[in-house]
């Protein structure tokens, strides 16, 4: 996209495509913030990590959290997404990096700007140029890190974590391997449940959380949601 079009092109996505001012009732694509919103219905000044938040409103599982007033830090890898949400939740930590549960360089399998799968796993890449964007995906040279090398990186100080959000396009569990919840204890996890195949995979996600005392009690789509047991 030619630069000089290129804010412009955000404020229509916002404003024009996406219709920002109108407020709804749900934003996800299988209404899991819904769920998420009852869940926390007596909170109304939380904080949500969204990792591969994509779209400040486009499939959004926090976008009705942050309209009841909650605050977050949004992780996408894609810089266009992060400047959307820089637009419309400036209050919010925006931040465009590659989660995982290492720190060194990877490839990032690029499909386009705004496209909901670009991701870290090149299976998933030809999986999707084969059967979803039937795009030659490129390839990108970035840095990966675990979430607390990302809180150091960007001298984040964060407040209490009440609910994580990801979605990542099948490293989901590389981003939940090193997101240290042992520390952080989020009382409520949201996960796409999918490997490179998009073949649902629940049990190895169970598996994983059971050990860091989290429990499953919802799926909504490909989405689980994982409760913290104290």
């Amino acid at each position: 996209m030619i630069k000089l079009f290129y804010k412009p092109y955000l404020y229509y996505n916002l404003f024009i495509r996406h219709k920002i001012i109108k407020k709804r009732k749900t934003y996800s694509q299988f209404q899991e913030d819904l769920f998420i919103s009852n869940y926390f219905k007596n909170n109304f000044n939380g904080f949500y990590v969204d990792v591969g938040c994509y779209h400040p409103l486009k499939y959004s599982n926090t976008a009705l959290m942050h309209n009841r007033g909650w605050k977050g830090l949004n992780i996408d890898i894609n810089q266009t997404s992060i400047d959307l949400f820089n637009i419309a939740r400036p209050k919010d930590l925006n931040i465009c990096a590659a989660l995982s549960n290492t720190n060194e360089t990877s490839e990032f399998y690029f499909d386009h700007k705004m496209s909901p799968v670009n991701t870290l796993n090149k299976e998933f890449s030809d999986y999707c140029s084969k059967k979803i964007s039937f795009n030659k995906f490129s390839k990108i040279k970035i840095q990966k890190y675990k979430f607390d090398k990302l809180v150091e990186q960007y001298n984040l100080t964060l407040p209490t974590i009440d609910f994580v959000n990801i979605d990542v396009e099948a490293h989901d569990l590389e981003v939940l391997e090193g997101f240290n919840l042992l520390k952080y204890k989020p009382k409520l996890i949201c996960i796409e449940l999918y490997n490179s195949k998009l073949e649902l995979i629940e049990q190895t996600f169970s598996n994983f959380l059971t050990k860091l005392r989290y429990k499953l009690i919802k799926k909504i789509g490909p989405n689980g949601f994982f409760q913290y047991n104290d």
